[in-house]
């Protein structure tokens, strides 16, 4: 793995934890993701859609070139929106 790649993991690291940070500081965050999610999960388009509504209605801000942290962080949303569906 060459150094600049590692960088981009890094950094991809460290913005995933500023996500968790502000997810833990406002816990209300992780509910409104999850209803955004469900609201998009099945859509063509649905990371950008989550993406764009999140950082509307929430102190998170995806651009709207998504970095492999913000890739990361919505699918990990949809991940756990699936297992919630799995559960019933």
């Amino acid at each position: 793995m060459s150094t600049a790649e590692i960088k981009n993991k890094e950094r991809a690291l460290n913005e995933f934890v500023l996500v968790l940070r502000k997810i833990m500081v406002e816990p209300g965050i992780c509910e409104t993701a999850l209803e955004i999610t469900r609201k998009y999960i099945d859509d063509k388009h649905a990371n950008v859609k989550i993406a764009d509504e999140l950082s509307a209605t929430t102190s998170i801000k995806i651009p709207a070139e998504h970095s492999e942290a913000d890739t990361l962080f919505l699918e990990m949303l949809k991940d756990l929106v699936r297992d919630e569906k799995a559960l019933y």
